[in-house]
This record gives structure tokens, C-alpha cells and sequence, in this order.
């Protein structure tokens, strides 16, 4: 009688053995990787993306910014894992629920972390690797402080998508523009800014219980925030197009000036979902809004057009 069940625990213990690795995996935020693709920016803007030497050299980059990414997600849950059960959807992530053990999160994380560095050091040119580990130190002083203190919280999670489109650049040896890092730069403060103001209109009367700093921050702040750094963005942007004047002799239309109309729409359009509060993920927003996507694309296409010449 007693056979049958030692039978059936056999594939519940082989089921928790690979739930372990699995939480592992979505604790590194598979998801979120889209948001390495930012290396390739500044190489696409200066036409350096056509070499199968550049390519390689990018793929190496977005691969060790990845798993610098993963490193930091997973101290970062295994720091929060208390704060993370109050939170309604939190509370489901594989550390907060018990999958994957705090301290297997955090020697995770560590390998991760260290492996990259070492790796960029190995591979990569100087300024590469110390760029990586910048952004390493940034953001586990982020997990460990830096996330509770007003404004530069903020501040840190928006320079760590610079630091994506910087990084590119770096490893390639391109030099980079005032008005791609301005754009960048406070393109990246609309839309943290956006997403904490989303998260503070969905946890209003919660009393922050999964993230204390929204509580000193009001509604109304964090909009002028996201409206303030969109504004930047798009002037950042214009200023960039307009700078050569007209479109250079031979080409087609003046395609460097028409991306502005592109650029501002899809501005626009992201600000309907943080005006609503709906901007919490901005992954979601970019991959799931069917107009958004077709903006992006007529903006890439004349993107291309103008840095090509056409």
C-alpha cells in the first residue's frame, strides 16, 4: 500500500528540483532583456551596424549587460522578499514565494555579476568594462540605499538606461553626440518617471506597503516630472534634427527633419498610458500598443534614411 505513494512523490520532488531553476530564470526578468537592445543605439545612429565584426562585438555587449541585469534583479529580490509578499503581484515572484531560496538568489546574483565583469575585462576594451562595472556598483548601491532617497532614485534607474545606449558606442569607439545623450538620457527619466506615477495611482490608500519612497512622492509631482523630461526629450531630439539644416545634397527628402514628426507622435502616444496611469510596465506598453509599434517603425525607417543618406 505504501508503494504507490513513494512512486508518486518521485516526480514532485523532480518537479520542485527544476522549479528551482526556472524561478531562477524569471527572477532574472527574461522579459526585461528587450531594454539591453538599447547597445545597438548608438551604432545604429552612426551607421556602424552593417560589419559582422560590429555585430559580434554588440552581441557580446548585450549578452554581459544581461547577465549584469540578471545579477542585479536577483540581489534585488532577495533584498525586498519581505516587502514583496505585501504587494499583490509581487508576492508571486519565485523569491518572495519561497521557489528559489534567499541565499541561492544572492550567490546567484553574485556569480552573475562577478562573471560579467570579469568577462568584459577579459573581452572587451577598457572603458567597456569599467562602464559595466559602474553600472554594477550603481545598481547594487541602488538596491542597498540609493532606492530610498528621493529624486535620485529616479535619477539612478534612469541613468542605467543611458548607460545601456552609451555602452554600444563605447565598445565600438564611436563618439557620441550632446543631443543623443540628452535625448537619451531624459527619455529615459520620462518614462521611470511615468512608471513610479503609474505604480503611485495604483497603490494610492495601500500606505506604500511595497515601496515606502512612493509615499513621500505625491501624484502630481511625479507627473511633472514625466511631462518636465518628455518635454526635454523632444526638444534634446529636435535640436539633433535640425542641426544640419536642410537634408544633404541627393538625398530623397529631408529625412533627419521628418523623424521629429515620428518621434513626437510616439512621445505622444507613451504619454497616454502614463497620463493614465497604465504605464507600469513600460515593456508592455511598447510591445502590446498596436499604433505605438507602427509609429516605432516609421521612425526607425526614416531614422535609417536619414543616417543612410537616401
Amino acid at each position: 500500500m505504501e508503494r504507490p505513494a513513494a512512486t508518486a512523490s518521485a516526480p514532485a520532488r523532480h518537479g520542485l528540483l527544476l522549479a528551482v531553476p526556472a524561478g531562477l530564470l524569471r527572477t532574472a526578468r527574461p522579459r526585461q532583456w528587450v531594454k539591453n537592445l538599447l547597445v545597438v543605439a548608438a551604432p545604429a545612429a552612426a551607421g556602424r551596424l552593417a560589419s559582422w565584426e560590429s555585430a559580434g562585438r554588440l552581441a557580446l555587449v548585450f549578452g554581459l549587460f544581461t547577465a549584469a541585469a540578471a545579477a542585479v534583479y536577483l540581489v534585488n529580490d532577495a533584498r525586498d522578499a519581505d516587502a514583496d509578499r505585501a504587494h499583490p503581484v509581487k508576492r508571486l515572484r519565485p523569491v518572495a514565494s519561497g521557489v528559489v531560496p534567499v541565499p541561492l538568489a544572492y550567490a546567484a546574483g553574485a556569480a552573475l555579476g562577478l562573471g560579467a565583469a570579469l568577462a568584459a575585462a577579459a573581452l572587451c576594451n577598457p572603458m567597456t568594462a569599467a562602464l559595466l562595472a559602474a553600472y554594477l556598483v550603481m545598481q547594487l548601491a541602488y538596491c542597498v540605499r540609493l532606492k530610498h532617497v528621493l529624486v535620485v532614485d529616479l535619477a539612478v534607474v534612469a541613468t542605467g538606461f543611458l548607460m545601456r545606449a552609451v555602452i554600444g558606442g563605447v565598445a565600438l569607439g564611436i563618439p557620441l553626440s550632446r543631443w543623443f545623450l540628452i535625448t537619451t538620457g531624459f527619455g529615459a527619466l520620462f518614462m521611470v518617471a511615468a512608471k513610479r506615477y503609474s505604480e503611485a495611482v495604483r497603490m494610492a490608500g495601500t500606505q506604500g506597503a511595497t515601496r515606502a519612497l512612493l509615499t513621500r512622492y505625491t501624484p502630481g509631482y511625479l507627473r511633472f516630472v514625466w511631462q518636465l523630461a518628455a518635454g526635454a526629450a523632444v526638444l534634446g531630439y529636435c535640436l539633433w534634427a535640425l542641426e544640419s539644416g536642410g537634408g544633404a545634397a541627393g538625398t530623397l527628402l529631408p529625412w533627419r527633419q521628418l523623424s521629429v514628426v515620428a518621434f513626437i507622435l510616439a512621445v505622444l502616444r507613451y504619454a497616454v498610458f502614463a497620463d493614465r496611469g497604465a504605464a507600469g510596465a513600460p515593456e508592455d506598453v511598447v510591445l502590446r500598443d498596436r499604433p505605438l509599434a507602427v509609429i516605432g517603425v516609421v521612425w526607425a525607417a526614416m531614422y535609417a534614411m536619414a543616417v543612410m543618406d537616401v
